[in-house]
C-alpha cells in the first residue's frame, strides 16, 4: 500500500468547478494520476475512489464496479473490523436486551412501592448482598429501585440505553456514550449495587466544580435510598477528608484521589490515614484521565535548595542567542541543543571553560532556558496571573493551579517573564495514573470518546470499550476538512463561515487550540461586527465559564472555546433554562447572605471581582415578571432571617443555593421556599427558551467549527459531540492549513512538498492524496504520544513493584502495635551483612578476618562489648555457626536494649522504634527516587551500544533498591543500639542544650552511617 498515497489527483475547488462543466465524454482524462509501477488492483482501487468525484456514464461505473468490487470489498471489510467507525452500539443493544426486559418487567411493582419501602429495598439488598449472594444477581432489582428513586428525586427516569451503560460499567469494562446521553447520571447505577458490599465506591471526575454538582445533583439519588454520600474538595482538613471517604460513594477527582493516596503514604501516625481500601472505580471522561494525564505522573514534592540568580542570568544570554546559529530546536521531540557557536558564546559570556563542569552545571540552566524562550508560550503553555506562572491544560484550557513543571524548567519560565523565582524541589513520592488506578480490583469509565484508543486501554489497563446506543438516531451532519495553504486564508474563511451562519441565526461553536489564538479570532471577530462570548484559561473568562456554555445554543449565540474537553454542562438548543433561573436567584441571594471578602476558595463559579454576582442582562431570554420578582425577593428575606444577613462562606452558600435548583425533596422550609421561586422562574423562562429552540432547529441546529486539527482525533471527537445531542440536528466542519503546527511538525516531506507545489494562499484545497496525509499526520502523533506514555508505563512498572514493597513495610512499621519482630529481623539480617561483608561464606576457616569482624559489630553495638576472637573461635567451627551465634548476639543485645528503655519510660521504646522506621524509609526513599531518576537519563545513552534502556534500567533499580532496603534496615538497627533518651528539662535555659530522644535518634542514625563504614571493611578485608 506504500505506493497508494502517490496514486491520487490533487485539484483546487476553482479547477475541479471549472473541469466539472465541460462535457462528459472526456471526464475519465481530468484527472492528473500519478501511476506507480505496481499492482493493477492499486491502481485500479485509487482511480475508483476518484471517480467518485465526478458522475460517470452509468454503464462504464457499472462495469467498474463490478470488475473491481471483491477487492474493495475485502479492504473495506479490513478496514472496518480495524476503525470500528460504523459501531452504533446496535451489539451492544442486543447483549444486554435481555436483563433490560428484566429490570423494565419490575418497573410496576418498584412504582407501586412508597418512598420508606423503597429505601427498606436497600437494606435487604445490602444483607443478601453480604450474605454472599453475587452482585450479578442483585442487579435487575438494583437498578430498577435506582430508576425509582431517580424518577422521585430527580424528576428523571434513566432510558433503556442509560441501563446498559450501568451494566457496561458494572462489568469492568469502558462505556463510550455520546455527549448529552447523561453519563452522569449513569454512573449512579453500577455505584449503587457496587457499595452496597460495604467496601466504598470511588466516581472519579476531572474537577472540583464537577465533582461537586455530581454529588449534589445525581448524589441525592443514592442519599435518598439511605446510602451516604461523600465529596472530596481541595481546601478540606485531613478529619473531612477521612469522613467522605468512609462514605458508601465518594466523589473526588483524579489529582485529589492520587494525592490522598501519595500523602498516606509519607503519614507519620494512624490518625493521619484518610483513603479507605480500594473496591471499585467510576471515571468519568475516563479518556482525559487514563490517556490525556497519563504522561505527566503525580509528584508530591519538597522544597530543595534556594533557587539561584543563574535563571536569570540563563534567561538572558537565551534570550540574546539566536535560533539556528546558537541552538536547534527539535519542536516534536520538545528538546533544544546548543550547537558549537553557541557553546563558545555562553561560555566566553559566563567566564567558563566547561558549560558542563559538575560544579556548576551552567548547561541545564542554558538549556532550560532555551526550552522556556522557544517551546513554551505564554497564553499558549501557560498564563502568568499575579506574580505566578500557571500551567494552562493542554487538553481542557483550564488552568492547572498548583502544578509546576519539573527539572528547573517553570523557574527558567519565571526567569524569562522576570518574575520572582520560587524554590527548586525535591521529589518526596510518586506515581502514575497509570500504576495508580491499576491498584483498584474493578476499575470502569465513561466517556463520549475512546473507541480511536481502544488499543491503548486493552493493554495498559486490560478495559474493554463497549459502545453503548444513543437513545435517538444521532443526525449531525459532519462536513469534510476544508484546507488551506497559509493560515491567514484559514481565518478568512473561519469568519465567513460564522458570519455565514451567524445571518441565518444558527449558533456557533468555535473550537481554537490555544488562548492566543481565540483572543486573535475575537478581534477578527469584533472587526466584523459579530457579537460573541470568548471561553479560555484567562481569569475573566474561566469564572463565567458554565454561564457561557450553558447559553451557547441560543439563537445567533457565537462561542469561541479552547478545548472543549470535560466542560460538563450541556449545550441545550435555544438556551438552558434552569441554568439562567439558577443564575437569576444566584443574583439576588448572594450578595445578601455571603460574608464580605470571602475570597479564599477558587472555584469555576467564583464571582467576579467586585463581588456582586451581577450577570450581563442579555443573557436572560425576558425581563422577570412582577409576581416571580415578589416571589424570589420573598424567599431570599426568609433565607437572610434564618442563616443570618451575610454570615455564609461563598461555598456553603453556593452548595445551599445548588440544592435549592434541585427537584430532591425539601424538608428545609428556607430551601422549600427558594426551590418554589426557582421552579416558577424556570417556567416563565422556558416559554421564551422553547419557542427559540424551535427557531434554531429549524435553522439547522448546532454549528461546529474546529480551527486546527488536535493531537489526537479523540479531542477533535469530543468537540463535534457538543453539537446533534439528544437527536438534534447540527454541523461540525474543520479549517485547516498546512501551517498548523501539528502538520509543520509531524506530516513530514510528503506536506512540506504539497505546500511548495500549491501556490494559492486563499483557496481551499481539495484532495483526496492531502486528506490522506493529514489523516497520517494525526495518526502519526497519536502513536508519538502513545509510546510516550507506554514508556513512561514501563518505567514506571519498575518503580512501582519496589514502591508497592517500600509502602507495604511503611505501612506494616505505621500500623504494627509491636514492631519487636521487625526490628528483630532487621537486626538479624544486619548481622548477616557485617559477616558477608567482612568474612565471605567461601573464605576458609583460617584465614577468618575476626578482629575487623569485631570492631564492625562492636561499632555498630556497644552491647557486643565482650565479643573476642577466641570467644567466636571457641563457639564457632565453621561459617554457619558463627552466623548463627552472631545473629543470636544481635537479638539479644536487641531486647536488652529494649528493656532498658522501657525501665526508663514505659511505651517509649515503640514510639522510637516507629518513628526511627518512617524516617529512614521516608529518607532513603526520597535519595533512592533521585538516583533512579538519574539512571534513566544515564541508560537512554545505551542505546549507542545496542543495549535496551528498558532492561539496563531494571537490573541497576534493582540493585539500587536492594541497596537501599539494606541501608533501610541497617540504619534503623544502628539507631536502635545508639538510641540514648534524655527527659526533656521544663527549665527553658537548659532547653537550648537539651535533645528530646526523636532528634537524637536521627542524629545517630546521619552522623554514622554503618553502609558507609561496611563497605570499606570489605576492601580492607580483600587487601
Amino acid at each position: 500500500m506504500a505506493a497508494s498515497s502517490l496514486c491520487s489527483s490533487f485539484t483546487t475547488k476553482a479547477w475541479s468547478n471549472a473541469q466539472s462543466s465541460s462535457s462528459s465524454g472526456c471526464r475519465r482524462n481530468h484527472h492528473k494520476t500519478v501511476t506507480l509501477a505496481g499492482s493493477n488492483f492499486l491502481r485500479g482501487d485509487f482511480q475508483l475512489l476518484h471517480t467518485t468525484s465526478f458522475p460517470a456514464s452509468g454503464s462504464r461505473a457499472r462495469r467498474g464496479r463490478r470488475r473491481r468490487s471483491g477487492a474493495v470489498a475485502s479492504l473495506g471489510g479490513l478496514l472496518g473490523g480495524i476503525f470500528k467507525g460504523t459501531d452504533t452500539g446496535e451489539s451492544t443493544r442486543q447483549q444486554y436486551a435481555a436483563t433490560v426486559n428484566v429490570i423494565n418487567g419490575l418497573e410496576r411493582e418498584i412504582s407501586a412501592l412508597s418512598d420508606s419501602e423503597l429505601r427498606d429495598r436497600t437494606f435487604a439488598l445490602r444483607e443478601r448482598a453480604q450474605q454472599g449472594q453475587t452482585l450479578d444477581s442483585l442487579l435487575p432489582e438494583a437498578f430498577a429501585v435506582v430508576r425509582e428513586a431517580s424518577k422521585r428525586v430527580l424528576g428523571l427516569r434513566p432510558f433503556d440505553v442509560q441501563l446498559i451503560g450501568g451494566m457496561v460499567l458494572h462489568k469492568g469494562e469502558i462505556a463510550e456514550m455520546r455527549t448529552g446521553e447523561g453519563k452522569t447520571l449513569v454512573a449512579i447505577l453500577p455505584a449503587y449495587l457496587n457499595a452496597l458490599t460495604g467496601k466504598g465506591v470511588h466516581v472519579v471526575t476531572v474537577n472540583d466544580y464537577l465533582a461537586r454538582r455530581d454529588c449534589e445533583w445525581v448524589g441525592q439519588v443514592p442519599r435518598f435510598l439511605g446510602l451516604k454520600v461523600g465529596l472530596i474538595q481541595q481546601n478540606m482538613t485531613s478529619e473531612q477528608r477521612k469522613e467522605n471517604y468512609l462514605c458508601d460513594i465518594t466523589y473526588v477527582t483524579n489529582s485529589e484521589l492520587g494525592f490522598d493516596y501519595l500523602r498516606d503514604n509519607l503519614a507519620t501516625s494512624v490518625e493521619e490515614l484518610v483513603v479507605r481500601g480500594f473496591n471499585y472505580c467510576i471515571i468519568d471522561e475516563v479518556d482525559s484521565i487514563l490517556i490525556d494525564e497519563a504522561r505527566t505522573p503525580l509528584i508530591i514534592s519538597g522544597p530543595a535548595e534556594k533557587p539561584s540568580d543563574r535563571y536569570y542570568k540563563a534567561a538572558k544570554i537565551a534570550a540574546a542567542f539566536e535560533r539556528d546559529i546558537h541552538y536547534t530546536v527539535d519542536e516534536k521531540q520538545k528538546t533544544v541543543l546548543l550547537s558549537e557557536q553557541g557553546y563558545e558564546d555562553a561560555e566566553e559570556i559566563l567566564n567558563v571553560k566547561d558549560l558542563y563542569d559538575p560544579r556548576e552545571q551552567w548547561a541545564s540552566y542554558i538549556l532550560n532556558a532555551i526550552k522556556a524562550k522557544e517551546l513554551f508560550l505564554r497564553d499558549v503553555n501557560y498564563i502568568t496571573r499575579g506574580k505566578e506562572v500557571l500551567i494552562v491544560d493542554e487538553f481542557t484550557g483550564r488552568v492547572m493551579q498548583g502544578r509546576r513543571w519539573s527539572d528547573g524548567l517553570h523557574q527558567a519560565v519565571e526567569a524569562k517573564e522576570g518574575l520572582p523565582i520560587q524554590n527548586e524541589t525535591v521529589t518526596l513520592a510518586s506515581i502514575s495514573y497509570q500504576n495508580f488506578f491499576l491498584q483498584f480490583p474493578k476499575l470502569c469509565g465513561m466517556t463520549g470518546t475512546a473507541a480511536t484508543e481502544s488499543t491503548e486501554f486493552e493493554s495498559i489497563y486490560k478495559l474493554k470499550v463497549t459502545i453503548v446506543p444513543t437513545n435517538k438516531p444521532m443526525i449531525r451532519k459532519d462536513e469534510s476538512d476544508v484546507v488551506f495553504r497559509a493560515t491567514s486564508g484559514k481565518w478568512r474563511a473561519v469568519v465567513v463561515e460564522i458570519s455565514r451562519m451567524h445571518k441565518t441565526g444558527r449558533p456557533v461553536l468555535v473550537g481554537t487550540t490555544s488562548v492566543e489564538q481565540s483572543d486573535s479570532l475575537s478581534e477578527q471577530l469584533k472587526e466584523a461586527g459579530i457579537p460573541h462570548e470568548v471561553l479560555n484559561a484567562k481569569p475573566e473568562n474561566v469564572e463565567r465559564e458554565a454561564e457561557i456554555v450553558a447559553q451557547s445554543g441560543r439563537l445567533g449565540a457565537v462561542t469561541i472555546a479552547t478545548n472543549m474537553a470535560g466542560r460538563g454542562t450541556d449545550i441545550i438548543l435555544g438556551g438552558n433554562a434552569e441554568f439562567m433561573a439558577r443564575l437569576k436567584l444566584r443574583e439576588i441571594l448572594m450578595p445578601r447572605v455571603v460574608k464580605p471578602d470571602d475570597g479564599v476558595y477558587v472555584s469555576i463559579k467564583k464571582p467576579l471581582p467586585k463581588k456582586t454576582w451581577k450577570v450581563n442582562e442579555k443573557l436572560f431570554p425576558c425581563q422577570l415578571s412582577t409576581k416571580n420578582t415578589e416571589l424570589a425577593e420573598k424567599a431570599v428575606q426568609l433565607a437572610v432571617k434564618t442563616w443570618g444577613q451575610r454570615s455564609l462562606t461563598e461555598l456553603e452558600a453556593e452548595e445551599r443555593l445548588s440544592y435549592s435548583c434541585e427537584k430532591g425533596p425539601a424538608q428545609d422550609e428556607v430551601i422549600a421556599e427558594l426551590r418554589n421561586a426557582f421552579l416558577e422562574i424556570v417556567k416563565e423562562y422556558k416559554v421564551f427558551t422553547e419557542e427559540e429552540r424551535k427557531k434554531v432547529v429549524a435553522a439547522g441546529g448546532l454549528h461546529v467549527v474546529g480551527t486546527e486539527r488536535h493531537e489526537s482525533r479523540r479531542i477533535d471527537n469530543q468537540l463535534r459531540g457538543r453539537s446533534g445531542r439528544q437527536g438534534d440536528p447540527g454541523g461540525s466542519r474543520f479549517f485547516l492549513s498546512l501551517e498548523d503546527n501539528i502538520f509543520r511538525i509531524f506530516g513530514g516531506d510528503r506536506i512540506q512538498g504539497l505546500m511548495r507545489a500549491f501556490r494559492v494562499e486563499d483557496l481551499p484545497i481539495e484532495s483526496k492524496m492531502l486528506t490522506k496525509a493529514l489523516d497520517e499526520a494525526q495518526r502519526k502523533v497519536e502513536n508519538y504520544f502513545f509510546d510516550i506514555r507506554k514508556q513512561l508505563f514501563e518505567y514506571d512498572e519498575v518503580l512501582n513493584s519496589q514502591r508497592d514493597r517500600v509502602y507495604t513495610e511503611r505501612r506494616r512499621a505505621l500500623e504494627s502495635e509491636n514492631l519487636q519482630s521487625l526490628l528483630i529481623e532487621y537486626a538479624e539480617l544486619t548481622m548477616d551483612d557485617i559477616i558477608e561483608a567482612n568474612i565471605g561464606s567461601d573464605t576458609p576457616r583460617d584465614s577468618w578476618d575476626l578482629e575487623s569482624l569485631i570492631a564492625k559489630i562492636q561499632q555498630y553495638c556497644y552491647f557486643l562489648s565482650d565479643l573476642t576472637p577466641d570467644l567466636l573461635r571457641n563457639n564457632c567451627s565453621d561459617y554457619e555457626e558463627l552466623k548463627n551465634y552472631l545473629r543470636l548476639r544481635g537479638r539479644e543485645a536487641y531486647l536488652q536494649k529494649r528493656d532498658i528503655v522501657e525501665q526508663q519510660e514505659p511505651g517509649l521504646m515503640k514510639e522510637a522504634e516507629r518513628f526511627l522506621i518512617l524516617s529512614n524509609i521516608d529518607r532513603l526513599w526520597k535519595e533512592h527516587l533521585q538516583a533512579l531518576k538519574f539512571v534513566q537519563q544515564a541508560v537512554g545513552l545505551r542505546g549507542y551500544a545496542q543495549r535496551d534502556p528498558l532492561i539496563e534500567y531494571k537490573l541497576e533499580g534493582y540493585n539500587l533498591f536492594l541497596e537501599m532496603m539494606a541501608q533501610i534496615r541497617r540504619n534503623v538497627i544502628y539507631s536502635i543500639y545508639q538510641f540514648q533518651p534524655v527527659r526533656v528539662k521544663q527549665d527553658q535555659d537548659k532547653k537550648g542544650n537539651q535533645k528530646s530522644e526523636k532528634p537524637n535518634a536521627r542524629k545517630a542514625n546521619t552522623n554514622a552511617d554503618p553502609v558507609g563504614s561496611v563497605e570499606p571493611s570489605t576492601s580492607s578485608a580483600s587487601a
